[in-house]
């Protein structure tokens, strides 16, 4: 037997992940690109320690393509971009959880919402990097080569730029709307199917 639970966050609930977000900008300050992404990779290795539902590992995979579009050398993001990227991996490097991450279920619930709010800032960001990522893969199968040796190659350029400068349009259309939805995800394909990319986190 299975349940099925919706809840929904009003702007006060919001505002506790906003001051704890702020409070864990003001303490990564100083840090190093590698440490942030570091943190956040090994949140992504203490989970898979734990039997965790689907909900939150599905929210989890967004964490990991979020570290992923920060390592990735194909898709070789802007300062600017990055920064927002990297701006939104810092909570994860903060120990102070709601809830210890080591408790069965519901250990990395309020990690979960955290992710869920970074990708509704970062929906543009996550949904061009899907797209490359799905043009990457299936390049390479037509080529017959690892999706991982396409990175640098020079016809990937022009598809890269391509998407970035969509991403900035509708992020700037976008600007100021909120929270809005509670998707988080732009992309309509399951939570599950990925193209490739070099992340971390291994659906089981």
């Amino acid at each position: 037997m299975s349940i099925s639970l919706n809840f929904e966050l009003n702007d006060r609930d919001l505002e506790h992940f906003q001051k704890a977000m702020a409070a864990a900008k003001e303490s990564a300050k100083g840090r190093s690109e590698k440490d942030i992404v570091d943190c956040a990779s090994k949140l992504l290795i203490d989970s898979q320690k734990v039997h965790i539902p689907d909900f939150i590992k599905e929210r989890l995979v967004r964490l990991d393509d979020m570290i992923a579009m920060v390592r990735d050398e194909g898709w070789h993001l802007g300062d600017e971009d990055r920064s927002r990227v990297l701006s939104a991996l810092v909570y994860f490097c903060d120990p102070k959880d709601i809830i210890p991450d080591n408790v069965e279920v519901l250990g990395f619930l309020d990690d979960a919402v955290m992710i869920e709010i970074c990708a509704i800032d970062l929906k543009h960001e996550i949904e061009a990097y899907d797209d490359f990522c799905d043009y990457r893969e299936s390049e390479a199968r037509r080529r017959g080569m690892d999706p991982a040796s396409l990175g640098r190659a020079d016809w990937l350029d022009s598809r890269r730029d391509e998407l970035v400068d969509r991403m900035h349009v509708r992020r700037e259309r976008d600007f100021g709307t909120g929270y809005g939805s509670s998707s988080g995800y732009a992309s309509p394909r399951p939570s599950y199917l990925r193209g490739w990319r070099p992340g971390t986190f291994k659906l089981r």
